[in-house]
This record gives C-alpha cells, sequence and structure tokens, in this order.
C-alpha cells in the first residue's frame, strides 16, 4: 500500500475517533447536568483507575502500552470534567512550574488554573471555596517532607482527594546554540543541587550559577538576558519559548516527587487500591503510641508512613503524627481502630493509591 493511501486510512480513523469522541462527550454532559442537580464532586480519581485498568486489560497483545492510554484518556478525562462542569484548581507557583505540570497531568491543558505563591494561600483558597481543588508538594524521595504542607494539613478544614507521584525531568534550556557562548546559568537552590553532575561535566567552573526564587523564573531571565541558560521544567521552557538544548540532566532518574490533590468535604468510595491519610494527637502517656501503631499491626493494616510534627500549642513539647496506611477508612478491619481513637483521629483522606 502506498504512503498516500496509508495517509487516507489515518484520515478516515481520525475522522471515526472525532465522532466518537463526540459522542463520549454527549453523555458527559448529561452526567454534569445530573451532578449539578445533586451538587455532586465532577473529579473520581478511583473511576479514572477503574477506566483505564479496564481498558488495559481490554488492550493486551495490542500496540499501545498502559502509560499510553493513561496518557491518552487523562486528557479525555480533563476535557470530559471541563464539559461537565469547569472547575478552578489553585496550585504552588509560578506558572511553569513542577507543581503547575502535576496539575495539568490530571486536570488537562482547559483547566482554569490559578497560580499561588505559597502553600498557606493555596489552603486558603480551598478552605474559602474560591477554588475546587488545589495542588501541593507533600514529599520527595531525595529531598523528604515538604514540612509545609505538613503543618498546614495539620490545622484546615480539607481533605485528600487524590496523590499525584511524578518524575522529576530538569531541562537545560538557552537562546544559546554554542554552550561556550553561556556564562550564567540561573535557577532554584533545590535544581542546582539535583543537577550538580551535569554543570560540572559541561562547565566545570567556567560559568556563574545564580540562584532565583523558582525554576519558572529562571526561564523567564535566560529568555531575556543574553549568554544565559536556565535549569527548569519543560514546561517553564515551553511556556516562556526558550529551546531546550538538554532533557532529563538531573544526577539521578529516581527522583520523584508525590504530590496531593485537595479539596474541602469531599470523600472517596473504597476502590480495589486505596491509601488513607489521618493526623493523629496521641497522649503523651508512657507507650501510648505504641499501643495505638500496635492497633494497625493487630488488624493486619500496613503503615506505609509515619511522620512526627511539632503540635505548636503553648510552651509544651507535643507533637502530633501523620500517617498513611494501606486501605480505605471504611474497611472492616480499619473502623473497629478509628472507633476507639476517635477523639484522637484527624481523618485527611482516603484515596486511590498510586505510590
Amino acid at each position: 500500500m502506498e504512503l498516500n493511501a496509508l495517509r487516507e486510512k489515518i484520515n478516515q480513523i481520525d475522522s471515526e475517533l472525532l465522532e466518537l469522541l463526540n459522542n463520549r462527550m454527549s453523555v458527559v454532559k448529561d452526567i454534569g447536568l445530573m451532578k449539578q442537580r445533586n451538587n455532586a464532586i465532577v473529579y473520581r480519581p478511583e473511576r479514572e483507575k477503574w477506566i483505564i485498568d479496564r481498558l488495559e486489560e481490554l488492550n493486551r497483545n495490542n500496540l499501545l502500552n498502559r502509560e499510553a492510554i493513561e496518557a491518552i484518556f487523562l486528557e479525555i478525562f480533563a476535557v470530559s470534567r471541563n464539559i461537565e462542569l469547569p472547575e478552578r484548581i489553585s496550585y504552588l507557583g509560578p506558572e511553569g512550574s513542577f507543581t503547575h505540570q502535576a496539575a495539568e497531568s490530571r486536570f488537562g491543558a482547559m483547566g482554569e488554573y490559578i497560580a499561588l505563591p505559597t502553600i498557606k494561600a493555596i489552603f486558603d483558597s480551598i478552605e474559602t471555596e474560591r477554588v475546587r481543588f488545589g495542588i501541593v508538594p507533600i514529599e520527595n524521595n531525595q529531598e523528604g517532607s515538604v514540612t509545609d504542607t505538613i503543618d498546614q494539613l495539620c490545622t484546615r478544614d480539607v481533605k485528600i482527594v487524590a496523590e499525584i507521584p511524578m518524575p522529576i525531568h530538569f531541562t537545560f534550556a538557552s537562546s544559546e546554540n554554542n554552550l561556550h557562548n553561556i556564562e550564567t546559568i540561573l535557577s532554584k537552590d533545590i535544581a542546582f543541587r539535583q543537577c550538580r553532575h551535569f554543570i560540572e561535566d559541561h562547565f566545570g567552573n567556567e560559568v556563574k550559577c545564580i540562584e532565583v526564587t523558582s525554576t519558572s523564573k529562571a526561564a523567564r531571565l535566560a529568555k531575556e538576558q543574553p549568554n544565559s541558560a536556565a535549569i527548569c521544567s519543560h514546561i517553564a521552557a515551553k511556556l516562556y519559548d526558550l529551546p531546550v538544548l538538554f532533557k532529563n540532566i538531573e544526577d539521578t532518574h529516581h527522583n520523584r516527587t508525590r504530590f496531593l490533590i485537595l479539596g474541602k468535604n469531599v470523600l472517596n468510595q473504597p476502590g480495589e487500591k486505596d491509601k488513607t491519610t489521618i493526623l493523629a494527637r496521641i497522649s503523651d502517656m508512657p507507650g501510648a503510641l505504641v499501643d495505638f501503631l500496635y492497633e494497625f499491626k493487630t488488624a493486619g493494616v500496613n503503615l506505609t508512613k509515619v511522620e512526627s510534627r511539632p503540635a505548636k500549642e503553648g510552651d509544651k513539647f507535643k507533637y502530633w503524627f501523620l500517617i498513611d496506611f494501606d486501605g480505605h477508612y471504611k474497611d472492616e478491619k480499619v473502623i473497629p481502630i478509628f472507633d476507639k481513637y476517635a477523639e484522637q483521629i484527624n481523618f485527611l483522606g482516603s484515596y486511590v493509591k498510586l505510590c
């Protein structure tokens, strides 16, 4: 078959795909009207995961792998949600940040986004319902937990809707085609630490590294300043039309950050594989923490994270414990623990486990 005939075949398939997508969106619109009448939440991560799992099973022995199916359908889901009910999403800015990238990975390019300067501002926007959802980083597997996020979770009336584990890849972007012309590299302090080997290998001590407040700002400044480059996210380079010279320049390719999608008064239904986050205010009696944690062992519930934070109550040294465990808060083996420690547990959310 000749090339033109193959292209015509693709054109026909594209037309059929477009018709099917419009049919899907018509059904989505009807669902949206029903949800608006019931004031229901549009974003259902457990439902989206179920769809992708189902499609992966149907697609066995075909060309598309799970990653490809997920990439295609996450964008379809995002468009669908905007047709059902446009929702405003806040994220830790500035525009082009990795948190922005995480937000777009779940809510798509059509989402209505608000970049806010601090994690506290994200929580404010959710509590006051100026936005439906907010996106914040919670931990990085190289640098550890984001304490500002944990501190806000300890005191705010918000719930965890979903988690977004995301590989963090840095790009090296510049308008200069010749590396020898680059005299200055701009980026955030953490990016310099995580890309140290690349800088040493390509520039040694012949370049000046200047810290700025964000990788997005680095991209903007590099676009404006001659003989400069930025270490930034690919979304920031794209935002400021800054050519990418190298991709994935981080020292380790295992660099991952976990982000949280937060909302107010959002409760997910149990799924096949869930995770729950709670805040435990344990008394300072001898053995109280051990007794509390032993309840999970006895029930056969796997704890995946236990982290203490200062309670900031008066002048005494007291602590809260942020705890993640496998399962849903409605699981039969979890309910007795919640009942027994009802006054000491602050439930923060049960959601689809992705990492």
